[in-house]
């Protein structure tokens, strides 16, 4: 069972920065897509965007240029770089990974705990 633990959250300004970080435990032959999502208070939780292997990447209409996805192969972290950030950005972040397991089966992560990142001046 891969776990996965979101890091980096927190208050921030509007137009600041934050990194957010996802760590994947467990046992994980490779990462083949990961996603970060996003569920502000009272909304439904949202897609922001993805990185598939091979580097295609794809993000929401909200945060195309702010937002980039990238991975650290080697440590199986996945972050995501938040810049000019708005208000309306504030919302618990989650990530979500679809792994290949050593028998070469597919399988998506449970979802994390998330990480509360708050816009506020």
């Amino acid at each position: 069972q891969v776990q996965l633990v979101e890091s980096g959250g927190g208050l921030v300004q509007p137009g600041g920065s934050l990194r957010l970080s996802c760590a994947a435990s467990g046992t994980i032959s490779s990462i083949n897509a990961m996603y970060w999502y996003r569920q502000a208070p009272g909304k439904d939780r949202e897609l922001v965007g993805s990185l598939i292997s091979g580097g295609s990447t794809n993000y929401a209409d909200s945060v195309k240029g702010r937002f980039t996805i990238s991975r650290d192969n080697g440590k199986n972290m996945v972050y995501l770089q938040m810049n000019s950030l708005r208000f309306e950005d504030t919302a618990v972040y989650y990530c979500k990974l679809i792994y290949r397991r050593y028998d070469g089966t597919l399988r998506w992560t449970s979802w994390g705990q998330g990480t509360q990142v708050n816009v506020s001046s």
